[in-house]
């Protein structure tokens, strides 16, 4: 069966997976901005604001400003728009519009207006099944699938059977994929990496050194298995391989290294990261209100600081760093101050 995809989302992770599906041929429905981008995308072939070195094939390309015909016209629904910005995105689409749709979660946040993830948003509001809902998460910047970088993505669903069918649609000679049922954890890690990956560029921006980062990031992924305990996740533990893929007879891979300790330290650690770009910021003397209007895109950490801060108050796990980021971030907690906190709190 040929499955039509939509893409909602106009920004720098979107406009990647734009890519990685018509690299492989397949017809894509794109939500994008404005008339303006669409005219200029199916003109020049490539989206002007984000990854401009990207060119597309445009005959594969359906480009449209209106989320219903999007979703309307298309099996797989694909999200990669900032967790604050979905819900008013999605509002004009009818409470069953997204009946029998496959969904795929490419957002890393949690939608702050209601503290809770997109599946459950969705389920509650659109009555969407958790069984036909996915997530693809990384280690992987939308930056190196535009240079075409190898780089991997973490498919989930409750069905991992679907799961696996989902991710050959991502599968190419620079993306490599790994499955698992893991909806819940990987979810949540992708919230918390971009956290500790403001408290990253903190660091830097304070102008602590390599020898001090790699404690923190350290302290930081035992802090997120901690929390990932309480909420029940228990597939984390990085060196555990269970049994076989019953595909190619080996052993299973350790989807934890990836989508957990992997995309932690990506963040943390690159270039592109745009949260460890928007801590660097802060941790210079930038507010919040300034570092966001330097920047072109959003750094899902800062919201998502509150909204885990929130969440935690009735999990009660130990999270001293992402308390600390967040009353740097909301309740004006000096940087210097905040740090030196850590610091004492670190092993």
């Amino acid at each position: 069966m040929v499955n039509s995809f939509g893409i909602i989302g106009g920004g720098s992770w979107a406009t990647a997976l734009v890519k990685i599906l018509t690299d492989n041929h397949h017809s894509v429905n794109w939500l994008v901005r404005s008339k303006e981008m669409m005219e200029y995308i199916g003109q020049r072939k490539h989206n002007p604001n984000y990854l401009s070195s990207v060119t597309f094939n445009t005959s594969l390309l359906t480009l449209s400003t209106d989320v219903s015909a999007v979703v309307a016209a298309s099996d797989i629904v694909i999200f990669a728009v900032p967790s604050a910005y979905v819900v008013d995105t999605i509002t004009p689409l009818s409470k069953y519009a997204l009946f029998e749709k496959k969904i795929i979660s490419a957002v890393k946040g949690i939608l702050p207006q209601d503290n809770v993830l997109l599946n459950d948003y969705l389920g509650k509001e659109y009555g969407v099944n958790l069984t036909d809902y996915f997530t693809i998460m990384g280690p992987c910047h939308a930056e190196e699938v535009a240079a075409e970088k190898l780089s991997y993505l973490t498919i989930s669903g409750a069905d991992e059977l679907k799961a696996i069918e989902i991710a050959a649609h991502f599968k190419t000679n620079y993306i490599n994929t790994v499955v698992n049922d893991d909806v819940y954890g990987v979810q949540f890690a992708a919230v918390l990496k971009n956290i500790y990956s403001v408290g990253s560029g903190i660091t830097h921006g304070l102008e602590y050194g390599d020898n001090f980062l790699s404690v923190f990031i350290a302290n930081c992924a035992d802090e997120m298995a901690g929390f990932l305990h309480k909420v029940g996740i228990h597939n984390m533990q990085v060196g555990v391989h269970d049994g076989e893929d019953p595909f190619t007879h080996k052993r299973k891979t350790n989807y934890a290294a990836s989508v957990y300790l992997g995309d932690l330290l990506v963040t943390c650690y690159s270039l592109y990261s745009r949260n460890r770009t928007f801590g660097t910021m802060i941790g210079k003397g930038y507010s919040v209100k300034t570092a966001q209007m330097e920047m072109n895109m959003v750094a899902e950490g800062y919201n998502a600081s509150k909204c885990i801060y929130a969440i935690n108050k009735n999990i009660q796990s130990e999270m001293p760093i992402a308390t600390t980021i967040y009353k740097i971030l909301w309740e004006q907690l000096s940087p210097v101050e905040g740090f030196k906190q850590i610091e004492q709190g670190m092993i």
